[in-house]
């Protein structure tokens, strides 16, 4: 490419390795400083994406449905990213309307705040439920309500990358499906679905899966034992 020079030359500087990364480094500022970031004042758009999950819980004979809706930051650039924007929870189970109502607005001001709201999943997953929580489908125990709303909020955001989720490795399922083929093949086979009916709670991933494998309590769910 030739370039016309118009004026005449007075000086000149070749660029060196310090000189092109100070100037990667300039245009890499001046790029940050457009990018948008979610804060409490990002007007909401006409349209959001949005997610449901259904909650049936032993303890109501109606389900609850929690209704996620997301912002799209930045779209069409490089910096393009999913963010939770707002949450409504709806029921015919009127009995938790007040409290349930309230829980979803302060999660939709956290939401909308911006910054790091990966904690409230931590925060209700630890609530528990005075009268004793309940088994889900699985083994899954859940100790409260909230805390299995607090595992669908979880659920959303792995799925739209803010939780990134710590995957098995291979070497850990092949420990896990020796285990389970071990241990049916002592006690008889189980639904694929589901645990042996042996099972105990796993205090690690809340599953009743845990089984006494030599000696030594296993869970099949998440690979947790007691003898490390």
């Amino acid at each position: 490419m030739s370039h016309k020079i118009s004026k005449k030359i007075v000086s000149y500087k070749v660029l060196n390795d310090d000189d092109k990364a100070a100037a990667a480094e300039t245009k890499a500022v001046e790029a940050a400083k457009n990018v948008e970031s979610m804060h409490e004042n990002v007007e909401r758009p006409e349209v959001l994406l949005g997610s449901t999950y259904k909650i049936k819980t032993p303890q109501s004979e109606h389900a609850l449905y929690i209704t996620i809706n997301d912002i799209i930051l930045n779209p069409g650039t490089e910096h393009e990213e999913r963010r939770p924007y707002e949450v409504f929870i709806n029921s015919k189970n009127m009995e938790h309307f007040q409290w349930v109502l309230a829980l979803t607005r302060v999660i939709s001001a956290v939401f909308r705040k911006g910054g790091d709201a990966c904690f409230l999943v931590d925060e209700m997953k630890a609530v528990f439920d005075p009268r004793g929580g309940y088994f889900k489908k699985g083994g899954v125990f859940m100790p409260s309500l909230v805390a299995e709303i607090g595992y669908a909020i979880e659920s959303h955001l792995k799925h739209i990358g803010m939780i990134k989720p710590e995957p098995m490795t291979d070497r850990q399922k092949q420990f896990l499906d020796e285990k389970r083929r071990e241990f049916e093949a002592q006690h008889g086979d189980s639904d694929e679905q589901s645990f042996p009916d042996k099972a105990v709670l796993c205090t690690k991933c809340s599953t009743k899966a845990m089984v006494l494998m030599d000696g030594c309590m296993t869970c099949l769910n998440c690979g947790e034992s007691k003898c490390g």
